[in-house]
C-alpha cells in the first residue's frame, strides 16, 4: 500500500509520478524500496487520470433494493382469521 500512497502523495503535491520521485518518497518514509514494484506502479499509472479514478472510487454504491413482501405470511394470517370466524 505504501507504493500507492507514495503515488497519491506525489499527485496531491503536484509532482510528476515517476520512478525517481516514488523512490524518494518511499525512502523518506523508511520503506525498503523494491525496484520492480516501483516500475510496475509507474507503468500501471501511465495514462491514468488519477483525479477521475479517485472520484469514481469515492462514489457511494447504490443501496440494495428492498426485498418484496412475503405473500406467504399474509396468506397464513388470512387463514387463521378465517378459522377464527368459522368457530
Amino acid at each position: 500500500m505504501e507504493y500507492i500512497y507514495s503515488a497519491l502523495l506525489l499527485h496531491s503535491a503536484g509532482k510528476e509520478i515517476n520512478e525517481e520521485n516514488v523512490k524518494k518518497v518511499l525512502e523518506a518514509a523508511g520503506v525498503t524500496v523494491d525496484e520492480a514494484r516501483v516500475k510496475a506502479l509507474v507503468a500501471s499509472l501511465e495514462g491514468v487520470n488519477i483525479e477521475e479514478a479517485i472520484k469514481s472510487a469515492a462514489l457511494p454504491a447504490a443501496a440494495p433494493a428492498q426485498p418484496a413482501a412475503q405473500p406467504t405470511e399474509e396468506k397464513k394470517e388470512e387463514k387463521k382469521e378465517e378459522e377464527k370466524k368459522e368457530k
